[in-house]
């Protein structure tokens, strides 16, 4: 590894806990302040790093605007879609990717089943918000405050006698599935079908899709479905990884809980 390039990445998570001196940068990274000077001077150049009037530095423009194009550009369908086929392959079953967009929770991408009793489900297609295993991993994921304005506002359908009575029942569940990390939905929107899911966290440690396989209990019972629980989970880490591109799913979803418990307190 070249020893420059690793101390010039070194200063910007420096950076980003706050403006530094350059007697900070050199202490911090090991070295004499001739060569931090170097370092902050080549950052500082690139946009990098931006040289404030007190002559301390702070992380500058041209990051922040390669981290948001990045994000921009960054498909989640397309990072998970391998990993979905893999899933199908492993299990027979249907497995979907699902995102939240305003009140409604939409199936982007799906991998049919390879027996002949099909489910009936549409990229595009809204999914049953209070039922839908993917649906109760995205809105779990929100903020306090958003997740009880939801609930809130939206209306409560009896699909089944196992669906979500009404929103003190939904928050209740939403509150387990964030505990656990995982949801499921046993016969609450068709009697015949169950699911379950997994959340796919961003690089905030946000949770920005969700996963899951289905199957009608014809093919597979809803206990034979569970077993399948630690490969669903892992399959959402393995998309987690590869859209993050960074830390592992720990600890991501540790800092993303940090952030939102930060949000519910403001």
């Amino acid at each position: 590894m070249s020893q420059s390039v690793e101390r010039a990445l070194a200063v910007l998570p420096l950076l980003a806990g706050g403006a530094a001196g350059l007697g900070e940068v050199a202490d911090a990274l090991g070295v004499h302040k001739s060569t931090a000077l170097r370092l902050l001077r080549t950052l500082h150049a690139r946009g990098f790093v931006y040289r404030q009037a007190d002559g301390r530095y702070r992380l500058g423009a041209q990051l922040f605007a390669l981290a948001a194009e990045a994000v921009e550009n960054l498909d989640v369908r397309e990072v998970a879609h391998p990993h979905l086929v893999a899933l199908n392959k492993a299990t027979g079953h249907t497995v979907h990717l699902a995102l939240l967009q305003d009140d409604e929770v939409v199936y982007v991408d799906k991998v049919d089943s390879r027996y002949p009793v099909r489910m009936y489900s549409r990229i595009g297609r809204p999914v049953p918000l209070t039922v839908a295993a993917v649906a109760k991993l995205l809105v779990a994921g929100l903020p306090e405050g958003e997740r009880r304005s939801l609930a809130a506002r939206i209306d409560y359908p009896r699909y089944t006698a196992r669906s979500t009575p009404d929103a003190a029942a939904f928050l209740r569940e939403l509150d387990l599935v964030r505990e656990q990390g995982w949801a499921a939905d046993l016969g609450g929107h068709e009697e015949s079908v169950n699911c379950l899911g997994a959340p796919v966290y961003g690089p905030d440690g946000r949770v920005v899709a969700a996963l899951s396989v289905s199957a009608p209990g014809v093919v597979v019972t809803a206990e034979e479905l569970m077993a399948l629980l630690p490969l669903v989970r892992g399959t959402a880490d393995a998309v987690s990884r590869d859209y993050s591109g960074s830390q592992d799913q720990d600890e991501r979803q540790v800092q993303g809980h940090a952030q939102v418990h930060h949000q519910e307190e403001d």
